[in-house]
Formats: C-alpha cells, sequence, structure tokens
C-alpha cells in the first residue's frame, strides 16, 4: 500500500501499517468532508473486523502469545556492559597508583597485598549495591594482587606465614592485579623502581633496564592497538617480536595475552608473545591455532619481557594463587581438600584466588595439593627467569568498540626509564601516532574540565 499510495502523509504511514480495527484513513486516503470517496480509498479501503461476531474459538486461534525471555547480552553492545568494564577500570587504576606509592625501602609484600585488596574490595563495594532480581551483583577482585620482586616475573603473593625479605632501594618491582564489575574484568600491571625516599626519584638505573622496562612498555601500546576487528592473533604475535628484537631483548615465553568474557579471565582466544622456535615445540611447548579479533571483545595485553633467555623456570616461593577448574570433579579423600574446594566453590567459582584469602591456612596449604593432583584447581605458578636478569611486566586492558580500540586500564611508564635504542620506523610511527592521541585526549580533556570548572565558578 505504500508504494502505490497517492499521499505521503506520515500518519497515513503509521496507520496502514496498524491493524485493521484501528485504522482511519486521512482525508487525502479517505472520505473528505464532502462525503466522497477517493479512487485510492474504494481501491485500498481496510475491511473492518467485528470483534463481536467473532467466536471464541476464531478469537483463540487468530491471537498467538509469545512468552519469549529476553537473552542477557553481555558484550560491549550493551552500554550497561561497557560502563561496568569502564568503572572496574578506574579502580584498577586506582589500586595501581595507590601501591605505587607504598612501594619503598622497608615496605612488606605482604602489606602491599593487603592494601591493594582493601583498595579493590572497598572501592567496588561503593558501586551497584542494588540488588537485581533479589541477588546481590558480585564484585571486587579478579586478579589476587601480586607483587613480584627483581628476577620473579609474576604471580607472587605471599602468605602471612612466608613473608619474604621487606624491599629495599633499587628493587625492581612488577605489581599485577584485577578488578571486576558484576564478572566483568579488568587487569593491569606495572613495573617500578624503588627509590631510596619517597620523595625522590630512582638513581643510577642500568643501561639493560632501561632497555627491557622501554621495550615492554612499548610493545604493549602497540599490541593493544594492533588488537582491533579484522586482524590476527599471529599480527600481534610478529609486532611484539619486532620490538623486542630493536630493544635487544626476551619476551617470557609462557606470559599470554587473553581474551576476556564475563567471569572468565583467560578466554579461548590467545596471543603469545614470541612464535615457539622447533626446540620449544620439542621441549613441549604449544603453538597457539590463529585466530581473528572480533568487535565487541576484551582482552588483557599481557607483556613480560627480560633481558635474560626468556624462558621462566621454577624457583623457592611457594604457588599460592590458583583458578577452580569448573569442568573437573573428583570425590576427595582428604577432610582439609574437601573443606578447601567447597570454600572455593562457595567464594570463588570461577575467578582466581589466594591462598592467603582463607582464614585456615594452615589447612589450605594442605588441601590444595589433593586438589591440584586431580585438576580441581589450575595454579598460577611463581615464575623465575635467571639471577640478575632484569625483567619488566605491563598489562592493560582494551576494549574492541565500534569507534576502534580502546586501552582503559594501565598507567604511564615512570618516566626515569630511558634507552638510547631505537624501533623500527614502522614501530616508531605507530608509537608517535598512539602519543598524539594521547596527547589530543589529554587537551580535551584538559579543557572540558576547565570549562566545568568556569561555569560553576560563574554560578
Amino acid at each position: 500500500l505504500h508504494s502505490t499510495a497517492p499521499c505521503n502523509c506520515t500518519r497515513c504511514f503509521v496507520i496502514l501499517c496498524m491493524p485493521p480495527k484501528r485504522a482511519i484513513p486521512c482525508y487525502t486516503c479517505g472520505p473528505p468532508n464532502d462525503g466522497t470517496e477517493s479512487p485510492f480509498y474504494q481501491q485500498c479501503q481496510l475491511q473492518l473486523f467485528n470483534e463481536d461476531s467473532m467466536s471464541d474459538d476464531e478469537s483463540s486461534t487468530g491471537s498467538v502469545e509469545e512468552n519469549v525471555e529476553a537473552e542477557e547480552i553481555t558484550d560491549l553492545s550493551n552500554s550497561d556492559v561497557c560502563t561496568k568494564y569502564q568503572e572496574a577500570s578506574k579502580i584498577v587504576n586506582l589500586a595501581l597508583t595507590g601501591l605505587i606509592s607504598q612501594c619503598i625501602p622497608g615496605a612488606k609484600i605482604l602489606d602491599l597485598c593487603n592494601f591493594g585488596t582493601t583498595i579493590i574490595n572497598t572501592q567496588a563495594m561503593k558501586l551497584y549495591q542494588k540488588k537485581v532480581n533479589g541477588v546481590a551483583v558480585e564484585r571486587g577482585v579478579a586478579f589476587p594482587v601480586c607483587v613480584s620482586v627483581n628476577d620473579v616475573i609474576c604471580n607472587h603473593s605471599p602468605l602471612a606465614s612466608e613473608e619474604t625479605e621487606p624491599l629495599k632501594a633499587g628493587d625492581i618491582v612488577k605489581i599485577d592485579l584485577g578488578c571486576h564489575i558484576d564478572g566483568y574484568i579488568s587487569v593491569a600491571a606495572h613495573t617500578l623502581i624503588v627509590p631510596e625516599s619517597p620523595d625522590s626519584p630512582p638513581t643510577a638505573i642500568s643501561d639493560e633496564m632501561g632497555n627491557v622496562a622501554v621495550a615492554a612498555y612499548n610493545a604493549m601500546l602497540v599490541a593493544a592497538a594492533s588488537i582491533k576487528a579484522g586482524a590476527t592473533n599471529k599480527q600481534v604475535t610478529d609486532i611484539v617480536t619486532k620490538v623486542a628484537n630493536s630493544y635487544g631483548v626476551n619476551s617470557i615465553f609462557s606470559v599470554r595475552m587473553h581474551q576476556m568474557k564475563r567471569f572468565v579471565i583467560d578466554g579461548v582466544k590467545e596471543v603469545a608473545l614470541r612464535h615457539p622456535t622447533a626446540d620449544d615445540l620439542e621441549a613441549g611447548e604449544q603453538k597457539l591455532d590463529e585466530c581473528t579479533f572480533e568487535q565487541a571483545e576484551v582482552y588483557a595485553v599481557d607483556v613480560a619481557m627480560s633481558t635474560g633467555d626468556g624462558k621462566p623456570r621454577p624457583g623457592v616461593l611457594r604457588t599460592t594463587v590458583f583458578k577452580r577448574n569448573v569442568e573437573a570433579n573428583y570425590k576427595l579423600k582428604m577432610k582439609n581438600s574437601r573443606s578447601l574446594l567447597a570454600q572455593v566453590d562457595k567464594k570463588f567459582p570461577t575467578l582466581p584466588f589466594t591462598l592467603a584469602h582463607f582464614e585456615d591456612e594452615r589447612g589450605a596449604k594442605m588441601g590444595v595439593t589433593e586438589c591440584v593432583a586431580h585438576g580441581l584447581l589450575t595454579p598460577y605458578p611463581v615464575l623465575h627467569e635467571a639471577k640478575d636478569s632484569n625483567v619488566a611486566h605491563f598489562k592493560c586492558t582494551v576494549l574492541l568498540l565500534p569507534s576502534g580500540t580502546a586501552r582503559v586500564t594501565g598507567l604511564t611508564m615512570p618516566d626515569y626509564f630511558k634507552t638510547e635504542k631505537k624501533p623500527e620506523e614502522d614501530i616508531q610511527q605507530m608509537l608517535d601516532d598512539i602519543a598524539a592521541a594521547a596527547a589530543k585526549k589529554a587537551k580535551k580533556k584538559a579543557a572540558k574540565k576547565k570549562k566545568k570548572k568556569a561555569a560553576a565558578a560563574s554560578s
């Protein structure tokens, strides 16, 4: 009817799409005031249904009830989901900033971990306090606060009974943590040098440390920019490898970038920091399948590099970070094991946790062995590099939005990390573009803040 209607009246367009019972043509398409009928009205006059004449059977047959429950959208196409990622990211950056200020000579690693955990939980509990369908929104720590020093690469979250020596000036500290709001996860990692005093920046930083820190940070930036819809994980690995070669350092082989979903911190799609060699494959390393990034996905861009060989090895530090393997089931024999697993299923059913979160530390240490042996818990071992190796670790979270890739976590690299080495031209061009975009964003944010301040002063 719309294609043949002689009038372009919007009202007619809407009315003709309505059920016949409610159709009331306008004067152009229907009877004018003088009572005559237009040709179009005679041709397209809508037949009205007489509800009183319809039988109950006909009425019930003609109406079809649809009771389809709307499926919840849990990716970035949902604006509420995007907001939760943003809020979790703010808490992550806040916790990182607070922890950096606490990294001074004499600080205990256990105290730092507890401090970061308190910030995350306190800030997260201020948000989304209203229950949804009678159930509280889950929020808090998504990855335990880990503080790894010198040749320790990552995943060090000590127990109260196994506290290591306090920090001292010149120590290389890597901080790793994560927060979630309703299961939507943001993570970040940062590297710093412990200063002589809180008011003075670190001095006498070696050229090797400068090289590896700049390499890891720049690799994180270009990798984050390269993770976009249509690109592949192989392309990102190639770029990270090129950056590492430019600065004369090695990527830590076992560290990988992961896709993240709701309550899933390590999704199926992964990105390796370097391609495995023939020797690596022979030693048992696996080559990742190629995958393509898609819009509305979220990724943890995790980069760790070293002046050593980049092959982590076991050390003396106890593994304390684990994650429940939801696909595994086993009837445990030990009482401590059953008690531990019951607490994990209740408090940490999907996300990583540390044994330091349990009141009965001794029982947790005894029970975790059987749980790991039968695949109920997946360990996050404390990774070490060779002694005297310099290690840097940076991590950020990126959102693949329609407007492009947005980096929402991660702090700026400390300016005391310097190097005389330069990356290749294409990498340098990417870094220049990233810096220009960041400067433009900061200028726009400052102007908005100034305008808001002026408006408040005038009122």
